[in-house]
């Protein structure tokens, strides 16, 4: 769109910034996953919602806050700093193109603090109603019979073979040595040195991901990612 056509939208629509990771995904997943599955879950939630009547999808930010990816390598980072400042930058651009909602759709759990931050900024600061979800954490807990929360697991291995088969080495995937992602207690952050490589920087059994369960976690999420839109669009500016 030029710059005139996205004024003439701009104050009354929805604007919907992906923002994803490059980052290692295990041996049988490619690098890009967190962007490709972010971008594809905007898109068609985009779609779908009923409200607002315009929703204005930004091009996807495809590099996050990754460094406990880095030791293994296919890893682009930002450090936390820099990525907050540059989800400050582009929400303030935003604002100056005369946006008022916006939306930052997340695809990458160590983005998620920075995101919570921008977005607190961008509403003091410029005035914008801004929300944030991590995309996954939309989806109310037993929608479907797989493990949602995780890295490289089950879940994001069914989504990409559900969406792009080619980046899936399906003859790679394994069992994680270390397991599914350690379950907490709500709302408790922990971080353990060392647990990324008991890991091998994946979580849970992507072995037993399929296209079909892709399709059917592809669905569920886009409803629910669909239904924040429309939650964000009835709120009074």
């Amino acid at each position: 769109m030029t710059r005139d056509e996205i004024s003439a939208i701009a104050g009354d629509a929805l604007v919907v910034l992906p923002v994803g990771t490059t980052e290692q995904h295990g041996p049988h997943l490619a690098t890009g996953v967190d962007a490709a599955l972010v971008e594809a879950v905007a898109e068609q939630a985009a779609r779908m919602a009923k409200r607002p009547d315009v929703v204005l999808l930004a091009p996807t930010l495809s590099y996050g806050a990754s460094d406990h990816h880095l030791p293994f390598g296919g890893t682009l980072s930002l450090h936390v700093a820099t990525f907050q400042a540059v989800l400050r930058d582009l929400l303030g651009s935003a604002a100056a193109c005369g946006c008022r909602r916006i939306f930052v759709l997340n695809g990458h759990g160590g983005n998620t603090p920075s995101c919570a931050t921008a977005v607190a900024e961008a509403a003091r600061e410029h005035r914008l109603l801004a929300a944030t979800a991590l995309f996954s954490q939309l989806l109310d807990p037993g929608t479907l019979e797989l493990h949602v929360s995780g890295h490289a697991g089950v879940f994001e291995t069914a989504l990409m073979l559900a969406l792009h088969p080619e980046q899936v080495r399906r003859d790679l995937a394994t069992p994680s040595p270390g397991g599914a992602a350690r379950e907490r207690a709500r709302g408790l952050v922990v971080a353990e040195p060392g647990r990324w490589s008991e890991l091998d920087g994946y979580t849970d059994h992507p072995e037993t991901a399929s296209e079909e369960l892709g399709e059917m976690g592809l669905a569920a999420v886009t409803a629910s990612v669909a239904a924040a839109f429309e939650e964000v669009a009835d709120l009074a500016l």
